[in-house]
C-alpha cells in the first residue's frame, strides 16, 4: 500500500510540478499568468488529437507547441501591450475553455464521449526501480515525470547560475533599476512566460497521455490554478515548488487510501481534502514570503530604446 501510495502521489504531482516549475520562472521576472490553466488545457486537448494519429511521442510535442501558443498570446497582450496581467490571464484561460470545447465537439462528436488513446508507458531505471519503497515512485514512471523532476535544477541553474537569469530577477524586482543597468524587461519577461507555457502544455499533455488516457472538456479541473498556489507555497523557488507539488500529490493520492479503507463518509469530502489543506497551507504562507517586487504590476513606459 505504501509503494502504491508514493508512486501514486509522484504521478499526480509530476503535471503540477511542470507547470509551477515554468510560473516560477515566470514570476521571478514579475508576471504573474492566470492564463496557466489555459494553456494546459490546450496543452491535453493538443495531445489527444496528434496522439490518435501519430502516437503518444507527437502528442507530448504537440501539447508543448499548444502551451507555447497559449503563452504567447497572453505575453503579446500583457506584455507587449502593457494590459493588466490579471485581466489578460483570465480572459486567455476563458477563451481556451471555450475554444478547447468547441474543437473537442467538433473532432470527436457532441456526445461528450473522448477518444481512447494510446498512453506514454513507464519507463523503468535498470537496477533502481526495485529499490524498496521508492523504487517504483521516482524510478518507474513515463516520460513526463522524469521531465518535470529534470526542471527543477534546470531552472535553478538558469534563475541562479546565468547571466539571463540574473537580468530576469532584476526585471521581476526592479524593472527600473534593471532597465537603466542595460537589462531589456520585455524581452526576457517574454522569453519566461514562453517557456512556462511550454511546460504547463507539457503538463496538460502528462495528464492525457501518462494518468488517463483520454480528453474531456475541461479536464484540468482548476490545476492550473492549484500550479500557481505552489509557486507561492514554494516561496518562487523551482525546489520549494518540487516540495510544494509532492505535498499536493500525497494529499491527492491519501484521498485513494481513504476510500480504499471503505470510510462511511461521502467521497466529495475526500476529493475536497487537498484542496482545502493547501488553502490551508497557503494561507499560513502568505504574509511569511516575499513576492518579487514587480509581480503583477505590469510593463509600461519602458523607453524607446526595449525591443
Amino acid at each position: 500500500m505504501i509503494t502504491g501510495f508514493l508512486a501514486a502521489a509522484v504521478r499526480i504531482a509530476s503535471p503540477l510540478l511542470l507547470a509551477a516549475v515554468g510560473e516560477v520562472v515566470s514570476q521571478r521576472g514579475g508576471t504573474i499568468n492566470l492564463g496557466l490553466e489555459g494553456a494546459m488545457l490546450a496543452g491535453a486537448l493538443a495531445a489527444a488529437l496528434a496522439a490518435g494519429g501519430g502516437g503518444a511521442e507527437a502528442g507530448l510535442l504537440a501539447a508543448a507547441v499548444a502551451g507555447l501558443a497559449v503563452a504567447a498570446i497572453f505575453a503579446l497582450v500583457a506584455i507587449g501591450a502593457g494590459a493588466d496581467q490579471i485581466i489578460a490571464g483570465t480572459a486567455v484561460t476563458l477563451g481556451a475553455v471555450g475554444l478547447t470545447g468547441a474543437v473537442f465537439r467538433t473532432a470527436f462528436g457532441s456526445a461528450g464521449t473522448g477518444p481512447t488513446l494510446p498512453m506514454l508507458e513507464p519507463l523503468a531505471v535498470p537496477g533502481l526501480w526495485r529499490m524498496p519503497l521508492i523504487g517504483e515512485a521516482l524510478f518507474r514512471q513515463p516520460l513526463p515525470t522524469y521531465l518535470a523532476f529534470a526542471a527543477v535544477p534546470a531552472a535553478w541553474w538558469v534563475l541562479f547560475r546565468t547571466r539571463w537569469g540574473r537580468a530576469l530577477r532584476a526585471a521581476g524586482e526592479d524593472a527600473a533599476s534593471a532597465r537603466a543597468a542595460g537589462v531589456p524587461v520585455r524581452r526576457v519577461r517574454g522569453v519566461a512566460v514562453l517557456a512556462g507555457g511550454l511546460l504547463a502544455g507539457l503538463a496538460g499533455g502528462s495528464l492525457v497521455l501518462a494518468q488517463v488516457g483520454t480528453f474531456a472538456e475541461k479536464m484540468t479541473a482548476g490545476r492550473g490554478f492549484v500550479a500557481i498556489a505552489i509557486v507561492v507555497l514554494g516561496r518562487w523557488h523551482p525546489v520549494g515548488a518540487l516540495a510544494a507539488a509532492l505535498l499536493f500529490g500525497a494529499l491527492q493520492a491519501l484521498q485513494f487510501v481513504f476510500q480504499a479503507m471503505g470510510l462511511d463518509v461521502p467521497y466529495q469530502l475526500f476529493l475536497m481534502l487537498p484542496y482545502l489543506l493547501t488553502l490551508l497551507a497557503l494561507a499560513g504562507a502568505v504574509g511569511r514570503v516575499r513576492a518579487p517586487g514587480e509581480l503583477g504590476r505590469g510593463e509600461r513606459g519602458t523607453g524607446s530604446g526595449e525591443r
